[in-house]
C-alpha cells in the first residue's frame, strides 16, 4: 500500500523511546502515529495528528510495538508431543530427543519444511510478533544445515548457523571430527545463509573448548555470536559468551555469582548490557524445569530480553503474550519490565535499534491490543489481545 497511514485515538502508546512516562516504556496517552514508506513518521498528542491517506482507529486501545522474537527453531519436521506426554508423566528433560526431529528433518522436503516455517511465522504475526530469528540445528549436515539456512532465510534476515545443537548419532564416538566438520565444509556452505553462530554450550551437547573453537571460526567469517547458555546446570557457556563479545546469551536458568557478574560488566552508557540474558520462560514450562531469575539479573543491571524458543519438543509455542504472563507470574518481572524485554530487550539481543520502538524512522511494526494497557498482557493470560497487527507499516 502506497501513501500515509494514521494510527490515532491510541489510549496508551508504549514507544519504548524517552520523553513519555511510564517508566521503560516510555507511554504517552491520548496519542497518534503516522506511517509512511513503512517506517515511524512522526508521534504526538492526537490532537495535533497531521493528515493522512488513511487511518485506523485504535478507539483507545493500547498500540505496542511489534514482539521481536529473538529465538526460535522454526525449520523442522515431526513433533514430539509423545515425549511431552512422558515428560509431565515425570520422565526428565535431557535435550536428547534433539536427535528425534534430526532424523524427522533430515527425511523432510524442501517443501514440507517451507511449509512448517510458513504456518509457525504467520501463527506468531497472529499474536503480535513482527521481528523473529531463525536458527538451523536439526539438520547437521553439511547440505541439510545449509538449506535450513536458505529456507529460513526466505522469512527473516536474523537466521542463525546452529549446526552445533548437538552431535549427530552418526558422530556420537567422534565429537572432534565433528566439530571439525562444523568449523570447516559445514560453515562454509551455511554462512551464505546466516547472520549468526550459536552453539548449544552444555552438557550432553557441547563442552566449553569445543563451543569456543566453533564460535571462533564464525566470527572469522564475519557472524555475530549467540550461546545457548546454562540451561540444564551450571556450566561456562555464559562466561564464554561475554569473552566472545556475544550479543546474547539464551537460557540463564542456572547462573553463579560470577556469571552474573559476568554478564553485567558488559554495561552499556546507556545502562544496559552489550551482552543480553535471554530467558525463554516458555522451555520452563514445558518441561518442568526451574525457571530463571530475572529479577536477579535485571536488579544487578543485566539487559533482559523475552523470546518464545518455539521448536518441537521443549517449547512448542510461538505466543510472546504468553512468555510475558509466565515471566510476570514466574520470574519476578514487572509487567512494564516483561513487555519491554519482548519488544526492544528483543531488538537489543539481535543488536538492531530500528524494530522494538514506536519512534519518528524506526519501522513501522506495531500491535493493537483489544485492552486499554499493556498490563492485560500478564493480566488475562490465554486471552487474544492481539486486535490487529501492523508490519513494516502494512495491516495484516
Amino acid at each position: 500500500m502506497n501513501g500515509s497511514l494514521l494510527v490515532d485515538n491510541i489510549g496508551e502508546l508504549v514507544t519504548n523511546s524517552p520523553g513519555g512516562g511510564g517508566g521503560p516504556l516510555g507511554i504517552r496517552r491520548d496519542a497518534a502515529l503516522l506511517v509512511e514508506d513503512g517506517l515511524v513518521a512522526w508521534v504526538g498528542p492526537a490532537r495535533y495528528a497531521p493528515a493522512a491517506d488513511r487511518r485506523v482507529d485504535a478507539a483507545g486501545a493500547a498500540v505496542l510495538p511489534g514482539f521481536v522474537d529473538s529465538h526460535a527453531h522454526l525449520v523442522f519436521a515431526g513433533d514430539r508431543a509423545a515425549e511431552f506426554a512422558a515428560r509431565m508423566a515425570g520422565e526428565p528433560y535431557t535435550g536428547g530427543g534433539i536427535r528425534t526431529t534430526v532424523g524427522a528433518t533430515r527425511a523432510a522436503s524442501d517443501d514440507e519444511l517451507r511449509a512448517t516455517v510458513r504456518r509457525l511465522r504467520a501463527e506468531a504475526l497472529r499474536q503480535g510478533t513482527t521481528t523473529i530469528e531463525i536458527k538451523s540445528g536439526y539438520g547437521l549436515t553439511v547440505a541439510d544445515e545449509a538449506r535450513s539456512l536458505r529456507i529460513a532465510a526466505e522469512f527473516t534476515e536474523d537466521t542463525t548457523f546452529l549446526g552445533a545443537h548437538v552431535v549427530p548419532a552418526e558422530y556420537a564416538d567422534r565429537p572432534d571430527d565433528y566439530v571439525g566438520m562444523v568449523c570447516g565444509p559445514m560453515l562454509a556452505a551455511a554462512a551464505p545463509y546466516a547472520r549468526w553462530i550459536d552453539v548449544f554450550c552444555e552438557r550432553g551437547a557441547f563442552d566449553v573448548d569445543h563451543a569456543r573453537a566453533i564460535l571462533a571460526c564464525g566470527q572469522a567469517v564475519g557472524l555475530g555470536v549467540r550461546v545457548h547458555a546454562n540451561q540444564l546446570g551450571p556450566g561456562p557457556g555464559v562466561r564464554l559468551g561475554v569473552e566472545l563479545g556475544a550479543a546474547s546469551v539464551d537460557h540463564c536458568t542456572h547462573l553463579s555469582d560470577a556469571d552474573v557478574e559476568a554478564l553485567a560488566s558488559t554495561g552499556t552508557d546507556d545502562g544496559g548490557t552489550s551482552t543480553v540474558a535471554t530467558l525463554l520462560p516458555g522451555a520452563e514450562f514445558s518441561t518442568r524445569s526451574p525457571y530463571p531469575d530475572a529479577r536477579r539479573l535485571l536488579d544487578a543491571g543485566v539487559t533482559v530480553a523475552l523470546a518464545t524458543d518455539c521448536n518441537p519438543g521443549s517449547s512448542y509455542t510461538s505466543s510472546m503474550p504468553f512468555c510475558i504472563a509466565l515471566a510476570v507470574r514466574e520470574m519476578r518481572m514487572t509487567p512494564a519490565e516483561a513487555v519491554w524485554a519482548a519488544t526492544a530487550g528483543g531488538a537489543r539481543a539481535l543488536r538492531r535499534d530500528d524494530i522494538g520502538v514506536l519512534r519518528p524512522g524506526a519501522r513501522a511494526d506495531l500491535v493493537v491490543l483489544d485492552a486499554p494497557s499493556h498490563l492485560h498482557l500478564a493480566y488475562r493470560p490465554g486471552v487474544p489481545l492481539i486486535r490487529r497487527v501492523l508490519h513494516n507499516g502494512v495491516p495484516q
